[in-house]
């Protein structure tokens, strides 16, 4: 049950509604997540703002999508899983390669996403030097951190509320 509830669009202030219906637009429907980040509208502002920025990284969709998995599996959020398993598959990734990348085993950014978000950011010199070898740049390593900071919020957000999960279920 969850412990925040979303606000609805007819529930929403007059800041938040405009970009809910944003959201909405984008997706084809509007997930809980946004309707409980709603609750604070300069929250969803910024989160609004930060997702449009990271969008223009150099990362590919499917580099981003197993940054999400593989950083969701860490902190634990279901509701991110089920999410980015089906904006996942949307990017191309096969049930295998989604599977491969929660546990950070599909390629160098997903295990760099897990190994940041297990750490909190505190990674040795070999796993740099190994991000570098797999041919991730600083610029990159700073956009991985960068989404892994994201999808963070979200995830955390995720397991303080227990948001109802409105994406289709996944295998745990």
């Amino acid at each position: 049950m969850t412990r925040i509830a979303p606000l609805s669009l007819e529930l929403a202030t007059d800041a938040t509604r405009p970009l809910l219906e944003g959201v909405q637009k984008k997706i084809g429907f509007l997930p809980n997540v946004f309707k409980v980040l709603a609750h604070a509208p300069a929250v969803l502002a910024s989160y609004l703002q930060n997702s449009a920025a990271l969008g223009k990284t150099s990362l590919s969709a499917k580099e981003k999508e197993a940054i999400f998995l593989a950083t969701s599996q860490v902190n634990g959020c279901d509701y991110c899983l089920a999410a980015h398993t089906l904006f996942a598959g949307k990017a191309g990734l096969s049930s295998q390669d989604i599977r491969s990348a929660r546990e950070g085993k599909l390629d160098a950014y997903a295990l760099l996403a897990q190994q940041i978000t297990e750490s909190r950011g505190h990674l040795s010199a070999g796993q740099i030097a190994a991000a570098h070898a797999a041919g991730i740049d600083d610029g990159k390593i700073v956009e991985v951190v960068a989404h892994v900071a994201s999808q963070t919020l979200t995830n955390y957000l995720n397991n303080v509320a227990l948001t109802d999960i409105d994406f289709p279920a996944i295998d745990a």
